[in-house]
């Protein structure tokens, strides 16, 4: 399957819808109040086929990216289910191509999410994922808000 992908600078508050099929709906919308050089695209549209979700993302930073922590949250019908964090650039031997990245350099990506080790029940997913410039979680430098609708079990 071909995905469409598209740049733009997106307005805060305003949701982009990512995909829809008959299993799955997915978009997001910046939870901070800048707009941003951004974009993010997914393929298939799928969460029963167990197949590899291929995913582009293409980022222009507002800052420099010496120091990068993710904080990833994942609500499932309301409840928490999910609190992850993780350095990804800490400024000395870092892994990720994003490290490094000046301010106003555009970041572009193409990487696999294995979606078949995930069975995701049937409803409604909230994704929150927030990067900081700092591990106080102080300056943040991007924050996005999935939302993702299972519409069918994969039982």
């Amino acid at each position: 399957m071909f995905g469409l992908f598209v740049f733009i600078l997106f307005t805060p508050g305003v949701s982009e819808f990512l995909c829809m099929s008959s299993n799955l709906e997915m978009a997001y919308t910046f939870c901070d109040a800048t707009a941003h050089a951004f974009a993010f695209n997914l393929t298939p549209c799928s969460i029963m086929d167990n197949s590899v979700w291929k995913t582009s993302l293409t980022w222009i930073p507002r800052s420099d990216v010496t120091f990068l922590k993710i904080v990833f949250k994942v609500w499932y019908e309301g409840a928490k289910a999910l609190h992850w964090k993780e350095i990804l650039c800490s400024g000395a031997d870092d892994e990720y191509s994003v490290c490094g990245m000046l301010k106003g350099e555009t970041f572009a990506t193409e990487f696999d999410i294995k979606g078949a080790r995930i069975k995701f029940p049937k409803g409604n997913y909230n994704i929150l994922v927030e990067g900081f410039s700092d591990d106080s979680e102080h300056n943040m430098i991007i924050c996005l808000n999935f939302t993702m609708t299972v519409k069918q079990d994969p039982f």
